[in-house]
């Protein structure tokens, strides 16, 4: 009884049920192929679909009649939470499978495959040098000198009694480790910025101050990152427009504000160049107009909030109501498209009355309407992701990696035996230098050898591609 206790113990150990079940299907190559195509095609759903917007949004954008391609609608979206791709439970978990099958890969295969390329190896039988993808018999030939020659070519050598091992390119078999490692670094990069990063989006006029509020997406752990200690000033924001009159590049000059209300950094951002500080990344990602000033005859000049109209896709235009009457019972429109001055005055029936710039005043319904200026809001996209340095890191190595990987693995046997030298090598890439490294080799044991005999190196050398 006890000895069928322990064989069923034995049987249900999960240790072992990991390693020779769960191991092999983790490192099994398949499935880390498949797994990659699911994060490839998650990665273009969150590339195609608008990430963290609201659900008006994507009710608008994506109606159930007519779905796009027949099944993509606004419910669908909310339930795969394609909505936030890369912040979504199945998507993380994805990446972590995908890890743990690197992780059983490099365990299994790469680490194991180093350790046996390290050892000393020897070849003591004719049939071992056959199975040669190239192979020679040579006469009276040296092991010392062979030694020697494949010293000068970078290769480490090993002798035991009249058997020689040499190889090189070890470096190339370390590679393929090191590109899993750096995947993993990636990964935790990638998994670290999903759950403690966040983006928000402000939109500020000139002049003002504020602190991070509109988090339009965060991870869970996101919390900490978000600025609560110092905020940002918008010290001015201008457009520069062609002679066209069409936008060439918008910017906001920045400045960063300890608690007391110091400035400890500045800078005038533009799309492309941001504004980093303590981890946070400021984006110039868009703009529109604010407020007017406007005068009233001889008022004092009073400022009104212009706001963005709906155009049905006609261009962007702001405007605002001024009031002519103390009453406000009459008034008049004014509307601008663009931060270059011009603003047009319409009165309550809808007609256009004036057109004026900034600095101008006109008559209208009985009174005079100076314009002093158009005061513009940025549009910034503000930005933490802690993993970036991690993921960075990851592709340095990657890349480094990449280039170890072509290093050829070389490996040269010989075997001295009834004053014959057999000498065979295989590679792992590039068989076509390695051929004639070793005809080299073979023309140099052929001047160094006295009775080498006058059968030429080409003559001896016989490739067999299709041995082991």
């Amino acid at each position: 009884m006890d000895v069928q206790d322990s064989e069923l113990n034995g049987k249900l150990n999960p240790f072992k049920i990991f390693r020779r079940e769960i191991l092999p299907l983790l490192a099994d190559l398949r499935l880390a192929i498949a797994l990659l195509l699911i994060i490839a095609i998650s990665s273009i759903s969150g590339t195609v679909i608008e990430q963290g917007e609201s659900i008006p949004f994507y009710q608008e954008t994506y109606p159930e009649k007519p779905a796009l391609f027949g099944f993509l609608t606004w419910k669908v979206i909310l339930l795969l939470e394609l909505d936030h791709v890369y912040r979504n439970w199945w998507f993380l978990s994805i990446l972590i499978l995908f890890g743990a099958s690197l992780t059983a890969c490099t365990f299994t295969r790469q680490l194991p495959a180093l350790k046996s390329a390290k050892r000393w190896k020897f070849y003591n039988k004719k049939q071992q040098f056959e199975n040669l993808a190239l192979s020679a018999e040579i006469e009276t030939a040296s092991l010392d000198s062979l030694e020697k020659i494949l010293q000068q070519k970078g290769y480490q050598t090993s002798k035991e009694g009249d058997k020689l091992y040499g190889r090189k390119g070890i470096i190339g078999k370390v590679g393929p480790i090191i590109v899993h490692a750096s995947m993993l670094i990636i990964l935790a990069g990638s998994i670290i910025g999903s759950m403690t990063g966040f983006i928000g989006q402000e939109i500020v006029p000139s002049g003002e101050t504020f602190q991070v509020q509109n988090i339009v997406d965060a991870g869970i752990f996101a919390e900490s990152q978000i600025p609560k200690n110092w905020s940002i000033r918008v010290n001015r924001f201008w457009i520069d427009y062609t002679p066209e009159g069409t936008i060439d590049q918008f910017y906001s000059d920045l400045s960063v504000l300890d608690k007391s209300g110091e400035e400890v950094d500045r800078k005038t951002i533009f799309v492309n160049q941001p504004m980093r500080y303590h981890g946070v990344t400021m984006y110039q990602a868009d703009w529109g107009i604010s407020a007017v000033q406007v005068r009233i005859n001889k008022s004092p000049i009073f400022q009104l909030p212009m706001a963005k109209l709906n155009t049905a896709g006609g261009g962007r235009i702001w405007g605002t109501w001024v009031p002519t009457k103390p009453d406000l019972s009459e008034g008049v429109s004014l509307l601008a498209k663009d931060l270059q001055g011009n603003v047009l005055i319409y009165d309550g029936n809808g007609k256009l009355v004036a057109s004026v710039r900034e600095g101008m005043s006109t008559e209208v319904s009985g009174v005079t309407l100076f314009v002093d200026k158009i005061i513009g809001s940025t549009g910034l996209q503000i930005k933490a992701d802690p993993g970036i340095p991690i993921v960075y890191l990851g592709f340095g190595l990657l890349m480094l990696s990449v280039l170890m990987s072509y290093v050829s693995h070389s490996q040269i046997w010989a075997w001295k035996h009834n004053e014959r030298l057999y000498i065979g090598g295989k590679t792992n890439r590039a068989s076509v230098v390695f051929e004639r490294e070793m005809l080299e080799i073979l023309d140099r044991l052929e001047i160094e050898s006295k009775d080498y005999g006058n059968v030429s190196p080409e003559d001896q050398l016989f490739p067999d591609f299709g041995g082991g």
